[in-house]
């Protein structure tokens, strides 16, 4: 089958516009989840006191904040003037301005590391981002990146990406083609990213845990509520189809079924680099 051509312009200012809409259920949903990364993916990435950090995509501010619990001197910067807003509110005390992660506002050598949780896959051209996260950087300074892993291992994500392929469900015209959504989940594709912006000692590992949801309705309403293309790969559908959409999803979920809800295997790909 033929990829589908991908309008890098179109599919960020897609994504932006989509979290404009979608920080609070963001917040509400992955918040949990996303924090039980933030600690490996500061220790890749070597913060501690007086560490300049970059947050990119820094979203609710959490990484901002448990890098500034290091001591560390960190700005955080987002597409997003909703996710800003609510990172403001959160952590008043910590700076967080707008910014692009493929053209950041920053001189080079700016900082000692660049931390990004989960920011690749929003990304219409993540090599230019690659390239702006080296260029920011000091000489010696390290970025730590975190992707979601394959949907067989990233369970709670990967019941929906089941369902719609079990539907047979099909990208509604009015969503712009991105890169895939889980390139990066391939080890040697998530290095190769690195060293090809001229990053050495680099390294790629995998953080997995479990994720507790009360029930498939919870897990379905945060998946939809807190997504930008997932939710709208579903929500662009018709109603037939979202309905079937739904119907397997429920039957997929049932194999994660526990005494308390559901118990969802998560698992995520870090990877680290040094700038020469």
């Amino acid at each position: 089958m033929t990829e589908p051509t991908i309008d890098a312009d179109a599919f960020n200012a897609f994504e932006a516009a989509g979290w404009e809409q979608k920080a609070a259920g963001y917040e509400a949903f992955f918040g949990p989840i996303v924090r039980q990364v933030i600690e490996p993916l500061l220790d890749a990435a070597g913060v501690g006191r007086d560490t300049r950090v970059l947050d990119v995509a820094s979203g609710p501010g959490h990484v901002s904040a448990a890098a500034a619990a290091r001591a560390a001197a960190v700005v955080g910067v987002d597409v997003a003037e909703a996710m800003i807003a609510l990172a403001r509110r959160q952590h008043p005390e910590l700076d967080f301005r707008p910014g692009d992660a493929e053209s950041l506002p920053f001189a080079d050598d700016s900082f000692d590391a660049v931390v990004g949780n989960f920011v690749l896959l929003h990304l219409g051209r993540p090599e230019r981002a690659a390239a702006e996260f080296a260029r920011v950087l000091a000489s010696g300074g390290r970025v730590a990146l975190s992707v979601w892993d394959l949907p067989d291992r990233a369970r709670f994500l990967g019941v929906l990406v089941d369902a719609l392929a079990a539907a047979g469900a099909t990208p509604p015209p009015d969503v712009p083609a991105g890169p895939p959504i889980f390139r990066f989940a391939d080890d040697e594709e998530f290095a190769r990213l690195l060293r090809g912006q001229g990053f050495e000692d680099v390294d790629v590992h995998t953080v997995a845990f479990t994720h507790s949801e009360p029930s498939p309705d919870s897990l379905w309403t945060g998946l939809l509520g807190g997504t930008v293309r997932t939710s709208a790969l579903i929500l662009g559908q018709t109603r037939e189809m979202q309905e079937q959409i739904r119907a397997a999803f429920d039957q997929i979920v049932e194999r994660h079924a526990a005494a308390a809800g559901l118990e969802l295997p998560v698992s995520v790909k870090l990877a680290a680099g040094r700038k020469p």
